[in-house]
This record gives C-alpha cells, structure tokens and sequence, in this order.
C-alpha cells in the first residue's frame, strides 16, 4: 500500500487532481493507470476515475478548479475533463447490460465493487484511492502477479468482440498470457461470428490502437492464432516473416497493416478501411502498398541505377515500397527509403524559364532528367544539372 501511495503520489496528473478535489475521498483511480503502477510501469498521461455516486458534479469542481471544460456523455454515466496540461475520464459507478451481442451497453448507477467485475480483464478491474488503498475482484492480484489476462465472464467476448482485439493489444504490450478458458471463450465467440456483430467504427478504432503499439506484430500474430483477423472483411493474414522485413524498412503502422492485407482485393480493402474509419491519407497508401507492391518488387530488381530505381516508385506510396522490399526487392527498396527520396534538386523551374526555355511541358522534362543525373552521381553541382536538363531538352528538339 505504501509503495503504491508514493507511486500515485509521483504522478503529477494525480497531483493536480488531488489538489482539485481535496483528497477525493469518493473517487477511484482505476484501468490502466493502476495496473502499469503496481507493475512497476510507466501509466498513461491521462487518468480514468470512478467516483461512487454522481460523477457530473465531480467533473464539473474538477474542470473548474483545473481551469478546464468537462464533456458529459449522459448515456453512459460518464465524462471527459480536459486541462491544460492533463486529461482525465470520470464514470459514475456502474453496471451495464448488452441489449444484443455487439451493441453499446445499457447503464445504470452500482456499486464500485459491481463496476470493477463489468471490466474486460482483471488485471484492469483494480481500483485504488490517492493513499493506495486497493480494491479488486476476486483473482484479479493473482492475475496480475502472474502476468495473466482473463475475462469475468463467458460472455464477455459476445457481449463486446472489441475485447478481442483488446485482448492481444495487451497480451502482446504487458507480455502477459491468455488464460486458457478466456483463450477458448475468444475462440468460441469468433466461431460464433462475434466480430461480424460489431459496427465498422469499432473495429477500425481499436485496429488504430493495435497498431500503434511498440509489439504491434505479437498482437497481429495473436489475432491470427485466435482467428480474429481471419473473420475481418476482407480476411488479414500475419506473415511474422514479411511483416518483419517491411518493418525493418519502414517502421510505420500503416505498413503493417498492408502486409497483413496484401492478400485482399484492392476495391474491397478500400472499402474495409473507409468502413473502419481510416483516414483518407492512411487508406489510400495502404490500398496503393497492396495493389502495387508485387510488381513493383519486379520493377525494382530489374533497376541497376538509382534513376531507374526513382522511376519505377513513381506515383506510388512508401509503403508500396516497403512492403515490395519485404517481397524480395530489399536492396532496392532500402535505398530509395532510406536515401534516394531525400534527394532534391538545386534547381528549379525559373532557372530553365531564364535560360529561354518557354514555360510548359519541357520545364518538367529538364527537372526530371536533371534528378536522375543527380541520383546517378552525373551532376553534383547546381550548373552540372542546367546542363543535363538543358542536354535532354535538345535532344528532344
């Protein structure tokens, strides 16, 4: 208790908040925050508090005293205060029911003790006050001191298939272990078509989630072993391997999300990520890296000059390259990413405008073959490329 006390006392975000409140004394810190301290972690910036009673009257004394603004979501009993410096999520104590397998729940005020036990794993079911004092479901300290994750009940995975997907982000994050019943639940709840139940908006927020994580690829290899990413549309498929190789060239979420769907249809792909509320940048380079990255990796080992190699990316994403290193073309691609896209040029435009070049079609022409001197070592001077794009304009002419 002592140690947990000094922990939580450490925490400026706490600091703030017990100064706003005045200790508190009806308000829980709960989830992850108390998990990662008594795992001896670093916890989110942000905190989640459960106050036993009514939580509006907490979050508007603690937006007031912070100088910041709450939003309330009265459905679910809760709100969001954000300050200047920290952000905190307040929820009434409560128990919910699932009107129909994947919905929102339905809330009503309980017990602390009955809001702990509606969580989605123990080890995020433990609840403690500023001084460290603890309470917890039964099991829940031994799970955790045992790294372990279970659900609470058999209908866990039904009544929300998002925990799924929560499931393997924190097995893979905490480098805990699946409980072997929670194991079979998840695999049962995936059979009986949990995830087809969700809305697309869900899916995609968590899928964010996941792969935002440092383990991303465990949690993928994971979802795969439980048969999560198979019952997405279009079915994803973890290839640790590919997945590997396209990381090691571009260590960004959305290559991995392309390996895991390089075997979808490019239309549907589309249509998933637009479903899954991907961001237009992120779904277009995504869609690109899948329909792309197989010929492209044909392209780039046929392409013995960095020129060649510029030309065969052309109009094409970063993670199509990535992802068509991982599928054999790594020299190429690793040059590209790594130093060939970096490079540009001294010259511009107005320069071959003030050599009498007649604006139009040949100024784009000159600046192309200009680069590709500069990538191939032929000019390394501001004056070395004028001449090779005025070179290939004459040419042309």
């Amino acid at each position: 208790m002592a140690a947990l006390r000094e922990a939580i006392h450490a925490l400026p975000a706490a600091q703030a908040l017990r100064d706003a409140l005045h200790g508190g004394e009806d308000v829980w810190l709960v989830g992850g925050a108390v998990r990662d301290l008594l795992l001896g972690r670093e916890p989110a910036r942000d905190l989640d508090l459960v106050v036993e009673g009514d939580a509006r009257p907490v979050a508007e004394r603690l937006a007031a005293a912070l100088g910041g603004t709450a939003t309330f979501h009265d459905r679910f009993l809760t709100a969001r205060v954000r300050a200047p410096e920290y952000a905190y999520d307040l929820a009434t104590a409560r128990r919910e029911r699932y009107p129909r397998p994947g919905a929102l729940p339905e809330v009503e005020p309980a017990s602390l003790d009955a809001d702990l036990r509606r969580r989605d794993f123990t080890v995020n079911g433990i609840a403690s006050t500023f001084e460290g004092e603890t309470r917890a479901p039964e099991g829940a300290r031994k799970d955790l001191e045992h790294g372990r994750l279970r659900v609470f009940h058999d209908a866990s995975f039904t009544d929300d298939p998002t925990r799924l997907l929560r499931l393997v982000r924190y097995a893979a994050r905490l480098n805990f272990a699946v409980d072997a019943e929670t194991s079979v639940l998840a695999r049962r709840a995936v059979a009986a078509g949990a995830v087809d139940t969700v809305t697309g908006s869900r899916i995609g927020a968590e899928l964010r989630l996941l792969l935002d994580e440092p383990a991303a690829g465990a949690a993928l290899g994971l979802a795969d072993q439980l048969g999560v990413l198979g019952a997405l549309r279009p079915p994803l498929r973890f290839r640790p391997e590919l997945a590997a190789r396209a990381r090691a060239l571009l260590a960004v979420p959305t290559v991995l999300l392309a390996t895991v769907a390089l075997d979808a249809d490019s239309d549907a792909l589309r249509a998933a990520l637009d479903d899954w509320r991907f961001p237009a940048g992120e779904r277009d380079r995504v869609v690109t890296a899948v329909r792309d990255a197989p010929a492209l990796a044909e392209r780039l080992q046929s392409a013995p000059r960095a020129s060649d190699i510029a030309a065969a990316v052309q109009r094409t994403s970063p993670e199509a390259v990535a992802l068509a290193g991982a599928l054999g073309a790594d020299e190429p691609a690793r040059r590209w990413l790594h130093d060939l896209r970096q490079v540009r040029l001294d010259l511009s435009g107005d320069d071959l405008i003030a050599t009498g070049v007649p604006p139009g079609p040949d100024i784009g022409r000159g600046l192309r073959a200009a680069l590709a001197a500069k990538l191939d070592g032929e000019a390394t001077t501001r004056e070395g490329e004028l001449r090779a794009a005025l070179y290939a304009l004459d040419v042309r002419r």
